[in-house]
């Protein structure tokens, strides 16, 4: 490594989702007020503001994300067809519902007792991202 190559900030957990959203600065400091989430690193902004990686942790686990670079290949694309879910106690669930909902994100299903016997809902953050929290039952 040179002396110009930051250090690797270690990735946690065995599955990352990587994010590629419009505004990830943005993006991260929103993540950061509605999951709690911590900035291990990140590449600074270039001359249109956009950034080509972040590396966040949330809840334990790596979430990375960067902005789109159309003239590379990479359009922005709406987020579709996932859903980031965090698996939480039950004594912590509503805690990180209300953090969530009071930073901005848009309740698309409200938390409640669901058919398998967990308490589960999901938001949507500003960026089109969906999250969903679930955690059991307390007995």
């Amino acid at each position: 490594m040179n002396d110009q190559t930051p250090p690797r900030a270690k990735v946690l957990g065995g599955l990352t989702p990587y994010l590629q959203v419009d505004g990830a600065i943005k993006a991260a400091e929103f993540y950061k007020k509605a999951f709690g989430a911590e900035e291990v690193f990140a590449y600074p902004p270039d001359d249109k503001g956009r950034t080509m990686h972040i590396h966040l942790y949330v809840n334990g686990s790596t979430l990375m994300l960067g902005d789109a670079y159309p003239e590379h290949g990479h359009p922005h694309q709406a987020a579709q067809g996932y859903t980031l879910q965090l698996h939480l106690g039950s004594d912590d669930i509503d805690a990180w519902w209300k953090r969530a909902v009071d930073a901005g994100c848009e309740i698309v299903t409200p938390l409640q007792v669901m058919f398998w016997g967990d308490r589960w809902g999901q938001v949507k953050d500003p960026f089109g991202v969906a999250w969903a929290m679930n955690a059991p039952v307390k007995g």
